[in-house]
């Protein structure tokens, strides 16, 4: 399909030199981003209109939407491989037939919100061109579109070793590079939450905040069990810098993907969603089991994830427990909420009953309390709670003074 619309548009879109910001708190983002990413269903073949068309009905006709999940994000692969003469990014045709504008547009009509990926470097991950040296066109090209969500990587940004896919001797410190798109963002009159793509390289959690609404803190979550648990380890020692509108992002979920049982399944939920990470559902959204559906529409863990005091649980060492090892999940998580405070509790080995007494919770101490056990919905009260859990599985407790 020809693109002169697009030609014909670019002019018009106005550049400007930025106004220089010291931080992001820009209002958006206050609580971590619900929805669906295009790459973990099927890479680059998801990256289309029709599949964020058909993600967005489900969202909608499924109660998805109502639950909170409103982002719709394609991911790498939307563009064609060369800019046009202008130097603007051009939308593949045969992808985006009546390009990008009219799919944000129409997601914006079902009440939803829509986001797009572009990458630091001179080129993106899959080898479509990145927004180095064009950083104040692709922001102004963005907020024409009405783009909701910039996801931005970190592939092909300047290297000491020559152009490279993901360099390991980078000529610079990432953050370099995410401030300056930061400040074109910015100055546009479209609000865009920034999601920062720079797989936790430069201890990205301590400048974060200040430059997005939320930081990937980690290389990918695609492998399966295996990199739930090694994200989950990492997670628990920077939980102090996640707040309102600035996050630890622990990667796109892998639930529906065949990767998990239903017990890790379970368990993946239930720590990204203690830890306010984003939660992006990265599967065919409109092939959802029932089961699957239910999880991610769990009303109490979504009411944690979203709670308006934005700490992230992290891990605690009841009395005479061994502490947390490095890259092992570790048994015993709890952060605070706005109305109480919030427990995980992690079989990370094997089937076992787990029981912590609640003077050993940070937050709260010697007493009695009220639980709600959040995945099955059972209630109580006392000075302790005790789960047996099956391998891999996870309880979540919502605690209040009774």
């Amino acid at each position: 399909m020809p693109f002169t619309w697009l030609l014909l548009a670019a002019p018009a879109i106005v550049l400007s030199s930025p106004t220089i910001h010291h931080r992001i708190d820009d209002g958006i983002g206050k609580t971590p981003a619900l929805g669906w990413n295009s790459w973990n269903q099927g890479g680059c073949n998801a990256a289309t209109a029709q599949v964020a068309l058909n993600t967005a009905k489900a969202f909608v006709d499924l109660g998805l939407k109502d639950a909170g999940y409103l982002y719709v994000n394609i991911d790498d692969c939307w563009s064609t491989h060369n800019r046009n003469s202008s130097g603007y990014l051009v939308p593949d045709g045969s992808k985006f037939p009546n390009g990008i504008k009219a799919v944000a547009d129409e997601i914006h009509r079902m009440g939803l919100k829509f986001g797009l990926y572009g990458d630091a470097g001179t080129l993106t991950c899959g080898g479509y061109p990145g927004s180095q040296g064009y950083e104040e066109k692709d922001a102004s090209l963005l907020s024409s579109w009405g783009v909701d969500y910039w996801k931005y990587d970190n592939c092909y940004t300047p290297c000491n070793s020559g152009s490279q896919q993901t360099c390991g001797n980078p000529a610079g410190n990432s953050k370099t590079w995410y401030v300056k798109m930061r400040d074109y963002i910015l100055n546009q009159d479209h609000a865009i939450l920034f999601s920062l793509c720079n797989w936790g390289r430069d201890d990205v959690w301590k400048w974060g905040a200040d430059v997005g609404h939320s930081w990937r803190m980690s290389v990918d979550n695609w492998g399966g069990w295996a990199d739930v648990v090694r994200i989950a380890s990492s997670a628990g020692p920077i939980a102090s810098y996640a707040k309102p509108g600035a996050f630890n992002d622990l990667d796109m979920m892998i639930i529906g993907n065949g990767k998990l049982n239903d017990a890790e399944e379970r368990t993946h939920f239930g720590i990204w969603a203690i830890t306010k990470s984003p939660i992006l559902m990265g599967t065919d959204m409109t092939r959802l089991s029932s089961t699957r559906l239910n999880l991610i529409k769990n009303k109490g863990l979504l009411a944690v994830n979203q709670d308006s005091l934005g700490k992230a649980a992290t891990t605690f060492v009841p009395k005479g427990k061994p502490g947390p090892s490095s890259g092992q999940l570790y048994r015993y998580w709890a952060g605070p909420l706005s109305d109480g405070v919030v427990i995980g509790l992690v079989a990370p080995d094997g089937a076992e009953t787990i029981t912590v007494n609640f003077s050993d919770v940070p937050g709260l101490g010697s007493g009695t309390y009220k639980w709600t056990e959040l995945f099955g919905g059972n209630t109580g009260s006392g000075t302790s709670v005790s789960a047996k859990l099956g391998s891999h599985d996870m309880a979540a407790y919502k605690v209040v003074k009774s």
